[in-house]
């Protein structure tokens, strides 16, 4: 059964409870599953969801695992139902299925979109081995607001480099055929602007300019359903003032008129139920009714479909026709991933022993984490340390912490594979007990005597590794903070370990961008390692002792107050913009510090050195309809060989619109050797310039633009182009 017209049948022959069923996923009671993620999940209990499976009655399950029980509940469907309606299995396999790979703000910072393909079909891989179908990612939210929890989970702040790594995430989850077993249907989510939710808090209230919702927020979901993405979850939250699970306008308007998109829309957990909270439905039976006529079809969690609409269409509230094309794009989608044909797909009860992919994931997971760290500072070239011949001293809360490795949402991750600090140190020294180790107090609270101890150790050291940050209940879902700082404890650590005068090099756990204080950032080096997951001791250790040189860049601003937030490269100039160095009084700045950031987007070193060569364009001006090629020599001038990220940047000098001070147009990672050097090109076209105009339609205007071939957003001459306007009689 695996076309239109078969399952047009199919809906001719179920009865409006089996229609009603497939329009609602549940969360698993009948395999494992994680509750504290899921906190309302017993609702109906093991009992009730078999009935509502033998009834045909119940579309999907989720956060489930288990491939000979998945395979028990699919029997049910196909054998017992009436219909013989395949269900299917999801979950939030996020960054990584047993093996976890960094989080994604972590793998954003390798700017390598290749990398992120390859971590999603390794978790595929995984995940489909383990009973599930389905997974509720990639975010592919722009996150400006540093202070929001689930920064951790999105790309960062730009639009561009989320749309690169949105694409491939879904490339990699889904491979190239859905029917094959291994194929994880991806969700895209949260649709949408979640990430610009008020001052950061979760699940708040977003208000912003059409304009701003498809120059910035719009593109990454577009890139991935160009990528093949079939499904979507609505957001949480409203967008100026109507809640995105009964956003007609999102969800039919632009999501199916404008974009052709030809999946399903699940809603986050219970959001639907959520419109009453927010004002929006008057009771349950409205919510279902503004959900679905809006144009969600799926409904997770909160019952209100399985409760109301035989009601609501009885009553003509609901029409059978909006109904029924909600059915109809659900079993179309089971229906492309094979699911009629082969209902056992991805359900086959793995041989007992360890997984054969095991070694390899474990590479692909020290790789990706080398690959995401990024170093902010190495003053003196006190990075790498010696393996040999040199005390170390590694200090603070995460030195032996196995408790954050992984990050947030890490549901299923095999704690018993993940490598910690110490332990990945240790391996790499050519003497273990070289490497002194005193946590100095714990992540929140002090420990007595501990800051002495740290002190000592740093004292008796030639080089302190400095772990501190932020702990995984810290990031995620509803974990938005005000200050984007150090707990009081590991501040006072820090303090009093850079006091001592010998070398320090931080190594900050966070997953987000964090204020850092003066003291920290008087350290002598300062590495970026995020959550990097299961292979983190290990990949660090490759790192500090130079066995790779760091390779990450910023995909975030990393401010020098929390008050900034929302802080991002690519604001528009005001009327008074502040110039460093420049006259200060009545400009763009706050009374404590610059309009600036402390290290910004695309900022990162390695163990060399890179010079750029002069900009080339290829032509002064811009045809209409034509390209330009933009190019420069990029040489590696230092001892060693290492990576270089060129970032492409464009600002369109006057418009109708105020335009951003700079934007990613575009990127590339390249390895040199000492004294290789390499010409990187990039075309730009007219399309690469356009922006929602006042009216809300796209639109590139010809004039002068500024452009940049740089190692960070605030660096590198412009060069200077002009778009052509097209020509008489041209479209």
């Amino acid at each position: 059964m695996s076309d239109r017209v078969d399952i047009d049948a199919l809906l001719g022959r179920m009865t409006l409870q089996e229609k009603i069923g497939q329009l609602s996923v549940l969360a698993d009671s009948i395999r494992p599953f994680a509750f504290d993620v899921n906190p309302d999940s017993f609702q109906w209990g093991p009992q009730r969801t078999r009935e509502l499976i033998q009834a045909g009655e119940v579309g999907a399950l989720f956060n489930g695992v288990g491939a000979a029980e998945g395979r028990e509940l699919q029997r049910i469907a196909v054998e017992e139902s009436r219909l013989g309606i395949p269900l299917l299995l999801g979950a939030d396999v996020i960054h990584g299925m047993r093996t976890v790979f960094p989080i994604p703000l972590g793998e954003a910072a390798s700017f390598e979109p290749e990398l992120a393909r390859r971590t999603a079909r390794a978790a595929a891989v995984e995940a489909t081995r383990e009973g599930l179908h389905w997974t509720f990612a990639p975010v592919v939210d722009v996150a400006r607001d540093q202070r929001w929890g689930r920064v951790a989970e999105t790309t960062g702040e730009d639009t561009y480099l989320a749309s690169q790594f949105a694409a491939a995430r879904v490339r990699g989850f889904q491979g190239e055929d859905l029917t094959a077993n291994d194929s994880l249907l991806a969700t895209l989510k949260h649709f949408a602007a979640y990430g610009a939710v008020s001052a950061g808090l979760d699940y708040n209230t977003v208000d912003l300019s059409p304009q701003t919702l498809h120059d910035v927020h719009l593109p990454p979901f577009k890139a991935a359903i160009d990528a093949g993405a079939l499904t979507v979850m609505s957001s949480f939250n409203d967008i100026n003032g109507v809640p995105a699970t009964a956003n007609r306008d999102l969800l039919t308007g632009i999501l199916r008129e404008q974009w052709g998109f030809e999946g399903f829309v699940v809603s986050d957990y219970t959001s639907d139920f959520e419109l009453i909270a927010h004002g929006y439905a008057a009771d349950e039976k409205h919510a279902a009714q503004l959900s679905l006529n809006a144009g969600l079809d799926m409904s997770m969690q909160s019952g209100v479909f399985m409760d109301h609409l035989a009601t609501l269409v009885a009553e003509g509230a609901v029409s059978l026709q909006t109904l029924d094309a909600a059915v109809r794009r659900i079993l179309d989608v089971k229906a492309r991933m094979g699911m009629f044909d082969n209902p056992y797909r991805s359900l086959v009860v793995p041989p007992e022993g360890p997984a054969p992919y095991l070694a390899e994931h474990d590479a692909l997971a020290r790789d990706a984490a080398r690959r995401s760290v990024v170093m902010l500072k190495n003053a003196s070239d006190v990075l790498p340390l010696r393996k040999s011949g040199q005390r170390i001293a590694l200090i603070g809360p995460f030195a032996r912490d196995r408790e954050n490795l992984a990050g947030c949402w890490n549901i299923f991750g095999d704690s018993t594979r993940e490598i910690d600090l110490e332990t990945g140190l240790r391996a790499a020294l050519d003497d273990p007990d070289s490497l002194t180790v005193v946590e100095g107090c714990e992540i929140e609270d002090a420990i007595e005597g501990g800051i002495e101890a740290a002190v000592a150790a740093a004292r008796d050291a030639e080089a302190v590794l400095l772990a501190v940050g932020e702990p995984t209940r810290f990031t995620g879902e509803a974990q938005s903070r005000t200050q984007i700082v150090l707990p009081a404890a590991q501040q006072a650590l820090v303090e009093a370990v850079i006091a001592t005068g010998t070398p320090v090099i931080v190594l900050l756990r966070n997953g987000r961008a964090l204020a850092l204080s003066l003291a920290l950032q008087a350290a002598d080096a300062i590495l970026v390692t995020w959550f990097l997951g299961s292979q983190t001791g290990h990949a660090l250790a490759d790192l500090v002792f130079g066995d790779h040189s760091p390779s990450g860049r910023l995909p975030i601003s990393f401010p020098h107050e929390s008050g900034q937030q929302p802080y991002y490269y690519n604001h528009p100039s005001s009327g008074r913009p502040y110039q460093p160095g420049g006259f200060e009084a009545f400009r763009t700045r706050w009374r404590e510090t610059a309009n600036t950031a402390l290290y910004p987007f695309g900022h990162g070193l390695t163990y060399t050195r890179f010079e750029y060569g002069e900009v080339e364009l290829s032509a002064p001006q811009l045809e209409w309809d034509e390209t330009l090629a933009v190019r420069a020599r990029i040489a590696n001038v230092g001892t060693r060989g290492g990576e270089e990220v060129v970032q492409l940047y464009v600002h369109d000098r006057v418009a109708s619109r105020v335009r951003p001070l700079r934007e990613l147009k575009g990127f590339e990672k390249i390895a040199l050797a000492p004294g290789e050097s390499r010409i990187v090109e990039f075309r730009l076209s007219r399309h690469d310039l356009q922006f929602r105009g006042v009216d809300n339609r796209p639109i590139a205007e010809p004039g002068l633009f500024d452009l940049w071939l740089a190692p960070s957003a605030t660096t590198g001459d412009p060069v200077s182009f002009e778009l052509r306007p097209a020509a008489s009689g041209a479209g």
